[in-house]
């Protein structure tokens, strides 16, 4: 098997940007390090990829990468906030941000390549954590600098990211519900392949087991948010037997869709059904009910996820660092006491 830009980071104690550095001769890394990581090659047999001519200085470019979907996906306000944070940022240190969206991961990746071969691309904020992501095993490989919005699924000790604690706030969230007299608490979350659904509905379950109600399978539903397919799962969720007083929704888009279905079903909101959701987005306070909601910070997300990027584009010995961003429940009219 060859010998890739991960193996000689790994050997050198390094991060594979700052081998691609040495590779290109960047002037930022020192002397030691240089050495240190043309030791590791050596002992390896690496062979280095040609850098490809980089074009004369100007604009410095940070990429911001979107997770591949339709339309809708760039439209979500946490994507709206979170790169209103890192727009803000960079326009404070003189770079540039651009976004790369795509419909799937081969459109983002061709966007990448492209942007990486101009020799004008810094670095690269991740908005979304993912298991078994494409465009990181990329960005590893190619050893570009990037910060991940989320918890990383491999390399954590080696990958700058920005996160909330959405294991404690999924537990927060059903813990209020809990609070307020609720016994039948139910989940309603993303797919459980992006990290922060994973954890949220990780915290719901803890919270089930340590106030000593039963964790039910059929008090669980995955759905995709503003999905058209979404709709007649969460009506046959709500159509069971012995339906929830209550339930913890992972994104306000999907309490949006959970909403319009109550509606069809002639079920009110908190009547029928209190619903706490995440990322107080615009959409919570839009509703016919205002939704009380988990508040992540979105926008400070998005600042320190450009601020560490910089930080390490400016100064590459730097280490590997993780922030976590508070959260805060605010409370509306989506939840009532039993």
């Amino acid at each position: 098997m060859a010998v890739t830009i991960k193996d000689v980071a790994a050997k050198a104690g390094v991060s594979p940007s700052t081998v691609s550095r040495v590779c290109n001769d960047h002037p930022s890394i020192s002397r030691e390090t240089r050495e240190k990581v043309r030791r590791a090659m050596a002992a390896l047999h690496y062979e280095p990829v040609p850098a490809v001519p980089q074009t004369p200085p100007g604009i410095k470019l940070i990429g911001t990468i979107l997770p591949p979907s339709n339309r809708l996906t760039s439209e979500n306000p946490f994507y709206l906030q979170t790169l209103w944070g890192i727009s803000q940022f960079c326009s404070q240190r003189g770079y540039a941000a651009t976004i790369l969206t795509g419909e799937d991961e081969e459109e983002i990746l061709r966007g990448l390549q492209t942007l990486h071969q101009s020799g004008q691309l810094e670095g690269v904020i991740m908005l979304y954590s993912k298991a078994e992501d494409r465009i990181v095993d990329c960005l590893c490989e190619s050893g570009l600098l990037y910060v991940l919005i989320g918890k990383p699924d491999q390399l954590a000790g080696q990958t700058i990211c920005i996160d909330n604690d959405n294991l404690l706030a999924g537990r927060e969230a059903a813990d209020y519900l809990y609070s307020l007299g609720h016994r039948k608490i139910a989940y309603v979350g993303c797919d459980s392949a992006y990290l922060y659904a994973a954890d949220r509905k990780s915290g719901w379950q803890l919270s089930m087991l340590q106030n000593g109600l039963p964790v039910r399978p059929e008090y669980c539903l995955e759905a995709a948010p503003a999905s058209t397919e979404a709709t007649p799962a969460i009506r046959a969720f709500l159509e069971q037997p012995d339906p929830p007083t209550a339930v913890v929704v992972s994104d306000d888009i999907l309490a949006v869709t959970l909403e319009r279905t109550c509606i069809q079903m002639g079920l009110a909101v908190p009547r029928d059904l209190s619903v706490i959701s995440f990322n107080n987005s615009p959409f919570a306070q839009l509703t016919s009910f205002q939704l009380t909601s988990v508040d992540i910070n979105s926008f400070q997300l998005g600042f320190e996820a450009a601020s560490q990027l910089i930080n390490h584009v400016e100064n590459p010995n730097l280490l590997a660092t993780k922030i976590i961003v508070p959260h805060y429940i605010v409370e509306r009219e989506s939840c009532r006491r039993l």
